[in-house]
């Protein structure tokens, strides 16, 4: 079951979800134009690191051991973003960003558990910006930021801001009981999921 945007700012009051910094305003106001709530999502923000993949004579490997996020950390370029320094995503560029909130999907308060998915924007997808492919789950037990694979298939430059709405969290109830198994990127806080 998909919660409604009532429903996700009850879990969020009783600590089953958490959003940090938490997205506000919670209802739309006369006074402000923007509210974070649509009936069943909550827009998450661009965070201000972004990681450039770069060349090398390597081959990407995803059957040999080692540590993914150091695999990745060695091979891209760093770039933090500010209002006055955005960052220009050309046409057919790949990066990794991370977003600004940090999500935590507790299971320490009890049944019903929640997951989540991340999806983009109607607006950025309209414009030719991916903001994630293949990888939109956020399993119960989460905790960190969440990695946003982003590419822009636009024929035009896509201008990218920090704390600009990037992505939008579904939050849905998980039937049953469940056991743990952490992900590698658990407590993530860079775009290539280094704790």
């Amino acid at each position: 079951m998909i919660l409604s945007n009532l429903e996700i700012q009850k879990a969020l009051d009783d600590g089953r979800l958490v959003i940090e910094p938490e997205p506000s305003p919670r209802q739309p106001e006369l006074r402000v134009k923007y509210c974070p709530y649509d009936t069943h999502s909550v827009d998450l923000k661009l965070g201000y690191e972004i990681s450039i993949p770069e060349p090398g004579p390597f081959d990407q490997d995803l059957t040999e051991p080692g540590v993914l996020h150091d695999f990745i950390s060695k091979h891209c370029r760093k770039c933090t973003l500010s209002d006055v320094q955005p960052f220009r995503l050309k046409t057919g560029q790949f990066i990794l960003a991370r977003t600004l909130e940090k999500i935590g999907l507790p299971t320490d308060k009890g049944r019903p558990y929640l997951a989540a998915r991340i999806e983009g924007k109607s607006s950025r997808a309209r414009c030719g910006l991916l903001v994630h492919f293949t990888a939109p789950t956020v399993h119960p037990g989460w905790n960190g930021t969440l990695t946003l694979e982003m590419i822009n298939l636009s024929p035009t430059t896509f201008m990218l801001s920090p704390e600009m709405p990037i992505a939008q969290l579904i939050v849905e109830q998980v039937a049953g009981e469940i056991f743990q198994n952490p992900s590698q990127f658990q407590n993530q806080s860079t775009p290539e999921g280094k704790s």
